[in-house]
This record gives C-alpha cells, sequence and structure tokens, in this order.
C-alpha cells in the first residue's frame, strides 16, 4: 500500500525521498505495513449497503452512547479489529486524537461487555479497572455498551490527585512572561 502524506503529518514508521507527482513539494512517499493486530478486512460492503466481514473472527455488536453530540451508535466490530477505525469504515464520528492509546479524547466508560485494550497507555490501570476504556485501541471480547467521557474528566480522575488544589488555573501574567523569554 503506498500513501501520499503531505508533511508534517507523518503516521507512517518510514520516509523516503520526497515524490514529484503534482503534489507540494513538501510530500513524502510512506510505505507502512499492517500487520499489528489487524487481521482481516476492516470491511466490505455490498451493493444493498450492508456491511460484511470476510474474516472468521468473531464479531460483537457495539453501541456507543455520544454525550457531546447527543446520539447512540450501533455497528458491528470484529474482535480483531479496533472499534474506532471499524466505525470510521462505516461513517460514523466518533471523538478521537492521537489514535495511539496515549491520551483520553476517546475514552468511554464501558457499561456492560468487555473490551481488550493491551495499547491503552493513555489510561491507568486504576481507571481500567474502574471501566474506562479508550475506543482507538480497543477490541471488543462481547457484546458492548459504552459511553463517551468528557476528556478532562478523564484526565482530571487520573491526574486530580497529584493537583492538591483543583484544576490549574490559566495565568496570562506568567504566559506572558514565558512568551518574552523567547
Amino acid at each position: 500500500m503506498e500513501l501520499v502524506v503531505p508533511y508534517p503529518r507523518n503516521p507512517c514508521t518510514s520516509l523516503s525521498s520526497p515524490k514529484r507527482s503534482g503534489f507540494p513539494s513538501n510530500s513524502f512517499t510512506c510505505r507502512r505495513r499492517t500487520t499489528a493486530e489487524l487481521r482481516t478486512p476492516v470491511s466490505v460492503t455490498s451493493s444493498n449497503g450492508n456491511v460484511s466481514y470476510s474474516s472468521s473472527a468473531p464479531t460483537h455488536k457495539v453501541t456507543v452512547h455520544d454525550r457531546k453530540q447527543g446520539v447512540i451508535h450501533e455497528f458491528v466490530v470484529p474482535e480483531d479489529q479496533y472499534i474506532l477505525h471499524t466505525a470510521e469504515s462505516q461513517n460514523i464520528t466518533l471523538p478521537f486524537a492521537c489514535r495511539h492509546g496515549c491520551c483520553t479524547s476517546c475514552a468511554v466508560r464501558v457499561k456492560s461487555g468487555e473490551i481488550r485494550q493491551p495499547e491503552a497507555l493513555g489510561i491507568s490501570a486504576e481507571l481500567k479497572a474502574k471501566g474506562y476504556a479508550l475506543l482507538c485501541v480497543g477490541f471488543p471480547l462481547s457484546d458492548l455498551e459504552v459511553e463517551t467521557q468528557d476528556e478532562d474528566e478523564v484526565y482530571w480522575l487520573q491526574f486530580g490527585r497529584y493537583f492538591a488544589r483543583g484544576p490549574v488555573e490559566r495565568d496570562d501574567y506568567a504566559l506572558e512572561l514565558a512568551m518574552g523569554d523567547e
């Protein structure tokens, strides 16, 4: 698979020299090998619009209650596919940022079901035990019902104990001083 990705956005693992093919001179050719945990094609859509999977992996119904948008999404995800990736392949928009499990933008609270998330570095083991998960690196192990969370809430739950007086307030004067040093 060959992708042309404009600089500086680089989701690829390796870069070669700039490619001259009608794209801006700051474009690069990327080659990406996806052999990690994603083993099946995300989906195949038939002519009648139904989504089907050509995998032998079990599939599970995932229900996402999106609090911010006030909608409920229901879709089917194979056990060996990331939930966010599969949702996007079905034109379902869910919150995300890094796609690597390092932030809390796609954080959800599991209402029912099981999720496997070995790459979820953005949330602590303590929060995982309380039922929090990241959709970008989460695999369903059963039918699953989750509710999106406010990123700031999850961040506060995880790191709030380190800030004894509450959330850090913006200090424009300190920011102005810091900018003056540059």
